[in-house]
C-alpha cells in the first residue's frame, strides 16, 4: 500500500482519529443537511395533503413516531459502534456478514438516488426565474455541472464540509425567519385548518413526510471521523431534531397562514414565490439563493455518508481496499467518483419517482436495523454502550413498533414500478454478495483482512479490556464476510495469538 492507503483498516483508524476534527456544533450541521437542509421540498406535503393542515400535522406529528425513534437507536448503536460503516457494522454485528453487505448496497443506492435530488431541485428553484432550465438542452448541462462541481468541493476534505455546513446552515433559514417576522401582521390561523379530502394524494402525503423526516442514521457512517463520536453523536442528533423540525413548521406556518394560495400552486420552488408575495422581489432572490446553497449543504452531507459508507465496508473487507484509499485531504477518491457516477445515471428522473423508489430501498433498510437493534439488546445486553436508550427490551420494541408500521405503510403505498425497479436492485444485491466473495478467492483485488470493528468495555483508567462479551463478539465476526481464510486452524491460531499479545500489552 501506498503512504495514503496505508491508513486503511479498521486497527490503523487511530491515525485517521488524530485527525477527526469534527465537533459537535459541525456533526450537527452535518445531520441537519443529511435530513433535512431546511423547507426547500416541503412544499409537495401541502399539495399532496389538499391544503395546510395536513402538511401542519404532519410534521408535528410525525418527528414522534418517526424521526425521535429513529434519533434515539442511531445515538445508541452510533456510539456503541464508533467507527465509519455505521448501519452495516450494526447489521453485521445482528445477522452477519450477508445482511450486513445488502444493507450497505441497499443504503448506499437509495443514498445515491437521494443525492440526485438536489440539483434537480436547485434547478427547480431556478427555473421560476430562468424559464430556460425547463428545456432540457439547458436542464443536462447543468445537471452535470453542478454534479461535478459540488463533487469536487466534497473531495476537499470531509472537515470543510463540516464547517461549511455550519455557515450553509445559517444563510439557508435566515431568509425564513426574516419571512416569518413579515408575514405576522398578515396571518389568519383559520388558514392552517384548511384541507380538501378529495385532492389528497396519499401516497405521495406520505412519501414526502418520509422523506422529508429520514435518514438520521447516515451520518452514523462517519463516525470514524468524529471527535469523541461516543458522547458528541447523541447531543448532535437532539440538537438536529430540533433544528430539522423547526425549519419545517415556521416557513409553512408562516406561508399557508399569510397567503390564500391554492394547494395545487404548492410544488417544489414554490417557497420563492411565497416570499416575494410576503416580503417582494428582494426576499424571492434571498430565498432562492438560500435554495441553492441548501443544495450544496445537502449534496456534500450526502455524498460524504455514501463515500465514508463505502471506506467501511471496504476496511470490513466487504469491499475491495481500493474503495478505502484516500486524497491528500483525507478523502476516500474512489468511493466520492462511484457515488458521483451514481448521481449523474439517476438524476435524470422526476423529483417524486425518486423519492418513491429511495423511500421503498431507505425502508427496507430501516426494518432491518430496528430488528438488529432488538436483537442485539436481547443477544448482546453486555455490548458497550456509551449512551443507551433508557428503555428496557420491552420497552425498545415498543419504540421499534410505531416506526416500523410506517415503514411498511410507505412500501405498500409504492407503485408498482417501485416494486419492480426496487426488486431489480434487491436482486443485484444478493448477486454481488457472492461474487465478491469469489473475487476475493481468487486473488483477482486486494481486500482489508483485518476483522471488523467491535466495541469493548474500558477500565477505570480509560483502557480497554477484552471483556468475554467482545471475544464473543469476535468469535463471530471471524466467521464474517470473506473470511473463510480465517476459518482455517493456522490463521485462527495466528489472530488468537494476536489478541492474546495485545492483553499482555494491556496489562
Amino acid at each position: 500500500m501506498g503512504e495514503e492507503e496505508g491508513m486503511v483498516g479498521t486497527s490503523k483508524s487511530n491515525d485517521v482519529k488524530s485527525n477527526a476534527k469534527l465537533t459537535l456544533l459541525p456533526l450537527i450541521a452535518l445531520i441537519f443537511y443529511e435530513v433535512s437542509g431546511g423547507p426547500f421540498g416541503v412544499e409537495d406535503s401541502v399539495r399532496a395533503g389538499g391544503g395546510p393542515l395536513l402538511a401542519l400535522l404532519g410534521f408535528l406529528i410525525f418527528p414522534f413516531f418517526w424521526s425521535i425513534p429513529e434519533a434515539l437507536i442511531t445515538a445508541e448503536l452510533a456510539a456503541s459502534f464508533p467507527e465509519n460503516g455505521g448501519y452495516v457494522l450494526w447489521i453485521q454485528s445482528a445477522f452477519g456478514p450477508f445482511w450486513g453487505f445488502q444493507e450497505g448496497f441497499w443504503k448506499w443506492f437509495s443514498g445515491v438516488m437521494d443525492n440526485a435530488l438536489y440539483p434537480v431541485l436547485f434547478l427547480d428553484y431556478l427555473k421560476h426565474t430562468f424559464p430556460i432550465f425547463n428545456l432540457m438542452v439547458a436542464r443536462i448541462p447543468a445537471l452535470i455541472g453542478l454534479t461535478f462541481s459540488l463533487t469536487y468541493l466534497n473531495y476537499r476534505g470531509l472537515n470543510i464540509v463540516g464547517l461549511t455546513a455550519v455557515s450553509l446552515a445559517v444563510f439557508s433559514l435566515s431568509p425564513f425567519l426574516v419571512m416569518a417576522v413579515l408575514s405576522i401582521p398578515k396571518i389568519k390561523p383559520r388558514q392552517w385548518l384548511i384541507v380538501d379530502f378529495n385532492k389528497v394524494d396519499w401516497r405521495a402525503y406520505f412519501n414526502s413526510m418520509f422523506w422529508n423526516l429520514n435518514y438520521w442514521d447516515k451520518a452514523s457512517t462517519l463516525a470514524g471521523e468524529v471527535e469523541d463520536p461516543s458522547r458528541i453523536f447523541p447531543k448532535a442528533l437532539l440538537g438536529a431534531v430540533i433544528l430539522v423540525v423547526c425549519s419545517y413548521l415556521i416557513p409553512l406556518l408562516a406561508g399557508t397562514g399569510a397567503l390564500s394560495s391554492a394547494s395545487s400552486e404548492w410544488t417544489d420552488g414554490y417557497f420563492a414565490e411565497v416570499g416575494m408575495l410576503i416580503g417582494g422581489l428582494w426576499l424571492k432572490w434571498w430565498i432562492q439563493a438560500a435554495a441553492a446553497m441548501s443544495n450544496l449543504g445537502l449534496f456534500e452531507a450526502e455524498m460524504s455518508g455514501d463515500a465514508f459508507q463505502l471506506l467501511g465496508m471496504s476496511e470490513m473487507g466487504m469491499l475491495p481496499s481500493i474503495f478505502a484509499s484516500r486524497s491528500k485531504y483525507g478523502t476516500p477518491t474512489i468511493s466520492i467518483l462511484l457515488s458521483a457516477t451514481g448521481v449523474i445515471f439517476l438524476s435524470w428522473m422526476s423529483f417524486q419517482e425518486i423519492i418513491e423508489f429511495l423511500n421503498f430501498l431507505y425502508s427496507l433498510g430501516m426494518l432491518l436495523e430496528f430488528a438488529a437493534f432488538i436483537k442485539l439488546r436481547i443477544k448482546k445486553p453486555d455490548l458497550h454502550r456509551p449512551y443507551r436508550v433508557p428503555l428496557g427490551t420491552f420497552g425498545v420494541t415498543m419504540l421499534c413498533i410505531p416506526p416500523a408500521i410506517l415503514l411498511v405503510l410507505v412500501m405498500c403505498l409504492a407503485s408498482l414500478r417501485t416494486f419492480l425497479v426496487s426488486g431489480i436492485v434487491m436482486v443485484v444485491g444478493f448477486v454481488l454478495y457472492p461474487a465478491i466473495i469469489y473475487v476475493k478467492e481468487r486473488n483477482w483485488c486486494q481486500f482489508d483482512s483485518e476483522q471488523p470493528f467491535m466495541p469493548t468495555r474500558k477500565d477505570i483508567e480509560g483502557h480497554p479490556v477484552l471483556s468475554q462479551q467482545h471475544e464473543e463478539i469476535i468469535d463471530e465476526a471471524s466467521r464474517g464476510l470473506l473470511s473463510s481464510d480465517l476459518e482455517s486452524s493456522k490463521t485462527q491460531h495466528e489472530y488468537t495469538e494476536i489478541l492474546s499479545e495485545g492483553a499482555s500489552k494491556l496489562d
